[in-house]
């Protein structure tokens, strides 16, 4: 089954085994579901004393597996890398590098707040899956991510330890009223529940029948409550501060999470406005980042707020106040919507508008600009309208679309002059520099 336990390496919190136990009664539960008629039959030709002993088989099975795959799973930092080992008769051996690093999150789903517990999420430049640590002591958890992530930015060995958790200045929270009132405000809320109301009624003219109602009914509200419910529970008591390894986020009701937005490695930002949204001049802030799952930075926020913040992720850019609508002849190309596109490059940024009824801007620096594209189709072609596409190294892509086709071939050329200039001057992506 494997070597034993080498010099420096470390076991999960021995809670772990009851995380892993119920592998067992998954496969047992996959197999009925896969064939329930035959689950069921096999069911009914037990006695009691039969179920009562396959029930305490398939516990002690469970608990056997879970302390099996704790105890032969250990993990260890060294100068160069940190290294999990995992597997009962196939061992997996992970080395990630110390230097590839760039965000280590600390999560604590319900259970694990109660038992005292987190898990560790490591984000590795080049890789999509995420490698984790499931499950540490909460205190553990949060020294092992100061040692990686200073061990990331570069300090020696024997002095990262030293180093332990940054401090963070918290920067702004998100009230839970203001998140409640933002989420009722949002088109997709108001759209479920109108649906939801509107189509029994339809439907039972129809038909007549109350099933063919509740049918549909339910899982229209159902799909509201979930949204509106889950989002809710999700940013609650969102929380956003800085610290020397990058803006800390920490959020949710059940759940509780411990994000780090990677300095240098934030690719694009967006604003979002939802037309409901903008009486009260409210804002929200997503963002891309290379090979992180990070989206959201800002749930809600006056956009004086969300753009204070915004310059905290992107040192030296100023969102642009106002931007270049596209030329008149735009509208027989996309009549009416054309007003929502806008345009603006600044000596930090691209920015490009798109969007009516929910305007979204996105902001991509220049340093971060991969490639830039130009397309005219036939009759974009006819009206003399080009779109210009930037690329970023997330795989994502910000369109400046209606553009006047001069307009559009001059900017490809100065952006790419933009880019390279902005890739000499950028500053490190390293953490704590």
């Amino acid at each position: 089954m494997g070597a034993g336990k080498a010099a420096g390496e470390r076991r999960l919190h021995p809670v772990t085994p009851f995380r892993r136990a119920w592998a067992p009664v998954a496969v047992l539960t996959g197999w009925a579901m896969h064939d329930p008629n035959q689950a069921q039959e096999q069911l009914t030709r037990l006695t009691t004393t039969m179920a009562l002993g396959g029930l305490a088989g398939l516990v002690t099975a469970g608990a056997l597996y879970g302390f099996l795959t704790w105890w032969f799973t250990y993990f260890a930092v060294t100068d160069s890398e940190l290294r999990i080992r995992t597997g009962l008769l196939f061992r997996r051996t992970a080395h990630i590098r110390l230097e590839r690093i760039q965000a280590v999150d600390v999560t604590q789903p319900l259970l694990a707040r109660v038992a005292g517990v987190a898990k560790l999420r490591i984000d590795v430049v080049g890789t999509e899956k995420k490698d984790e640590l499931a499950f540490l002591g909460q205190g553990e958890a949060r020294r092992l991510r100061a040692e990686l992530l200073a061990r990331a930015a570069g300090f020696a060995p024997e002095t990262a330890h030293e180093v332990g958790e940054a401090p963070a200045h918290e920067l702004m929270r998100v009230p839970p009223n203001k998140l409640a009132v933002s989420i009722m405000l949002t088109g997709a809320t108001w759209g479920s529940l109108a649906a939801a109301l509107v189509a029994p009624p339809f439907l039972w003219l129809a038909t007549h029948s109350v099933w063919t109602v509740l049918a549909t009914a339910v899982p229209l509200l159902g799909a509201a409550a979930t949204t509106s419910v889950g989002r809710f529970v999700g940013e609650y008591d969102w929380t956003v501060g800085e610290s020397p390894d990058g803006l800390r986020i920490d959020h949710g009701l059940l759940d509780r999470t411990h994000e780090t937005v990677p300095p240098g490695r934030v690719q694009t930002v967006r604003i979002v406005e939802p037309l409901l949204w903008r009486p009260l001049r409210w804002v929200r802030v997503e963002l891309d980042v290379a090979g992180s799952a990070n989206s959201v930075l800002v749930p809600v926020a006056p956009r004086a707020v969300a753009e204070s913040v915004v310059a905290r992720v992107l040192p030296g850019v100023t969102v642009p106040g106002e931007l270049l609508r596209p030329p008149g002849r735009a509208r027989w190309c996309v009549p009416l919507w054309w007003r929502g596109y806008g345009l603006a490059v600044t000596d930090a940024v691209f920015a490009a508008r798109h969007g009516l009824l929910r305007r979204r801007l996105a902001l991509v620096p220049h340093a971060k600009v991969q490639s830039v594209r130009l397309t005219q189709g036939p009759w974009g072609r006819l009206w003399r309208l080009a779109a210009v596409h930037v690329d970023t190294g997330a795989d994502k892509t910000v369109t400046a679309r209606l553009r006047d086709a001069e307009e559009a071939a001059a900017l490809l050329r100065e952006q790419a002059e933009r880019s390279r200039t902005g890739r000499r001057t950028a500053r490190p992506d390293r953490w704590m520099a």
